[in-house]
């Protein structure tokens, strides 16, 4: 969204969060010697002071939004970490196709190398940055869900009128609904640089193996040995001279 011709125009005004929590309010502006508006200045709601690059907020009449800012940079890291590893695979490419000597390119994927490096590394402390936001989201919703307990059985005893009670709820349940969108927001971003940074290195083809011819081995079939026939055995009785 355009900014206001005059951004001063917004001092004093609050700010909020992405999720509609208040964050504090405008108090000043930086600009650059061109003019160009490149640094606003905030109140924080506890009274300390911080100071948010312009891009990170986004004016839509009164509403000034603060845009989170892990979510900013990790959209950075997800289009910059791809896009230099395909420009180095192109550079190797070209190097294959012998259009560029050996020697330029040693020196640029050196130098891809050398980014990509650096750009990794911000992304892990921006992804361990992300797993801490979605631990405090689970801890708060946690407290929340027995804060909506509590004020439910207050009530049921009717220790808590049915007035504060609604209000009360109302309350809780909007507060649940922010929590849980910034935590779905930080868990996407938690997939994205993940992703980014398990696939960013080229995955090696798996070496293929010849082909091996298998060979049967068969037990040899013994045939089983004809055995002779048992030979008849005639028993023959002597008979006696008397007998005749």
């Amino acid at each position: 969204m355009s900014q206001p011709s005059n951004l001063f125009l917004s001092l004093g005004k609050p700010v909020k969060d992405e999720y509609g929590r208040s964050v504090g309010k405008i108090i000043s502006f930086a600009t650059t010697p061109s003019g160009k508006f490149d640094t606003a200045f905030i109140e924080l709601s506890d009274g300390r002071f911080t100071k948010q690059p312009i891009e990170s907020l986004t004016f839509n009449g009164a509403d000034i939004t603060l845009i989170s800012q892990i979510k900013s940079r990790a959209s950075v890291f997800c289009d910059q970490i791809p896009f230099i590893w395909r420009k180095d695979q192109a550079l190797k490419d070209l190097t294959d196709k012998k259009k560029i000597p050996p020697s330029m390119y040693q020196e640029l994927h050196s130098n891809f190398n050398t980014v990509l490096s650096q750009l990794r590394k911000d992304a892990q402390i921006l992804l361990d940055e992300a797993m801490q936001g979605i631990t405090r989201c689970e801890e708060e919703l946690s407290v929340l869900s027995y804060s909506v307990l509590h004020l439910e059985l207050e009530h049921e005893i009717g220790k808590v009128s049915d007035d504060t009670y609604r209000a009360s709820f109302a309350t809780l349940q909007e507060t649940i609904r922010r929590c849980s969108n910034e935590k779905n927001d930080l868990e996407s971003v938690r997939s994205k640089l993940s992703n980014v940074l398990l696939g960013d290195a080229p995955k090696m083809p798996e070496p293929k193996l010849p082909e091996q011819k298998t060979t049967v081995y068969m037990e040899p079939v013994i045939e089983p040995a004809e055995l002779p026939e048992p030979p008849v055995v005639v028993y023959v009785k002597e008979v006696g001279k008397a007998g005749i």
